[in-house]
């Protein structure tokens, strides 16, 4: 009687035991679904700010050329804006750490990603210029292209970087050979020739597409250059990273617009035509896209950021529907949705193929599982039809 007392008996006791576990195994699954919850809703803010981005940069770009023709001037004038990268992410690291660093503590940890001595002369020429390069030519060729073509077969042809990462990583990097990635990249590349057949080949639309082509080739080397080279940088790595870029097209990119002013190429009467409001809306999209593109997967997964190019094709063909003289052909319809398939394709994991064989095998074990259980209910009926029909047998008989 004592024990009884001051102890629950053992059954009590496991069932207690049983009860505490459920509410703890219920904790934990109410907060995974909380915060999964919030990770897809971040999800869903990042893709609309990235899809209105990058949309809203390419239909700005295009009304700015009305008014101010010269793409390379654009482009140099958006990079600049690159230099605020890093003061913004300190500002998120001053509202967010709880170990708050001086500006210059934080610098000095984040030149680490460049080396045991951290950001020297020859580490600013062999890892910074390059990546500068290719950032400048990437963003230039994108809006040349838009001078020449409509936005909606520039945004669609743009996402065929995707795949030339793919094949550029899987030659350079030798990452894993994936059939369905290889279908993604003949899907791209098969819709960059109905592109060009939509328009009859004719000069003016095949050098846009040419130059589209080029800038997401300048893309896809940009990355798997990045990743051979650098490797993989945290926040602040990669915010200071985009800083330097800036601050080497500061230095070493100011002449090329300088030259082109007064040779003539990209000649304006006067600064006073120049559409500023225009110039600075571009910019801030743009550095507002690269913003969520590179910091976006701290609060939401990665093929949610990626959807969000996706969605800015439909968004610019229905602003180039009302506002040009675009015609969505079947050849053209037929395109854009063949580079859209593989840009999604790419998207998978690289698991996907495991995770779809183990689904399969759940479904067919559950399938087994399902038919032996009806089996015993019919063979448990029939002796119940058996034993009602004895007693009328018996009193028949009598």
């Amino acid at each position: 009687d004592e024990r009884s007392r001051e102890s629950p008996a053992p059954a009590e006791a496991q069932m207690q035991a049983g009860a505490e576990g459920g509410g703890r195994v219920n904790r934990c699954c109410w907060k995974c679904s909380v915060a999964q919850l919030k990770k897809i809703f971040w999800g869903v803010a990042v893709v609309l700010g990235v899809c209105s981005s990058w949309s809203g940069s390419t239909q700005l770009a295009k009304l700015t050329f009305k008014k101010f023709d010269a793409p390379f001037t654009l482009t140099w004038f958006a990079t600049n804006w690159n230099f605020l990268f890093f003061p913004l992410y300190y500002l998120g690291h001053v509202f967010k750490s709880a170990e708050k660093q001086s500006p210059k503590q934080r610098y000095r940890e984040c030149c680490r990603f460049f080396g045991d001595n951290g950001l020297t002369l020859k580490v600013f020429f062999t890892k910074a210029a390059p990546f500068g390069v290719l950032w400048t030519l990437t963003n230039y060729l994108y809006l040349h292209a838009i001078k020449k073509i409509n936005t909606t077969d520039v945004s669609v042809l743009f996402c065929c970087n995707k795949a030339f990462v793919f094949l550029l990583s899987w030659i350079v990097l030798r990452d894993r050979f994936m059939g369905v990635r290889i279908v993604a990249a003949i899907f791209a590349i098969a819709g960059i020739v109905m592109m060009t057949y939509a328009d009859g080949f004719h000069s003016h639309s095949v050098i846009g597409i040419a130059l589209v082509v080029g800038s997401a080739s300048m893309s896809a080397l940009y990355k798997v250059l990045f990743k051979l080279l650098l490797g993989s940088a945290k926040f602040g790595e990669a915010a200071l990273f985009l800083s330097v870029l800036a601050v080497f097209n500061v230095l070493f990119v100011t002449c090329i617009p300088v030259i082109l002013y007064f040779t003539k190429v990209e000649y304006w009467s006067s600064f006073d035509i120049i559409p500023w409001g225009n110039l600075c809306g571009f910019s801030i999209l743009l550095l507002t896209f690269n913003i969520l593109l590179n910091f976006g997967i701290a609060i939401t997964y990665p093929t949610l950021i990626s959807l969000g190019i996706v969605l800015s094709v439909p968004v610019n063909a229905v602003v180039d529907h009302y506002t040009s003289e675009i015609v969505f052909n079947s050849v053209r319809v037929i395109a854009i949705i063949i580079i859209g398939l593989g840009f999604l394709l790419l998207l998978l994991p690289e698991e996907w193929d495991v995770w779809v064989i183990k689904l399969l095998t759940r479904l067919k074990v559950r399938k087994k599982e399902e038919i032996p259980e009806g089996n015993g209910d019919i063979a448990s009926g029939l002796p119940n039809k058996s034993r009602r029909t004895r007693p009328s047998m018996s009193s028949f008989a009598h």
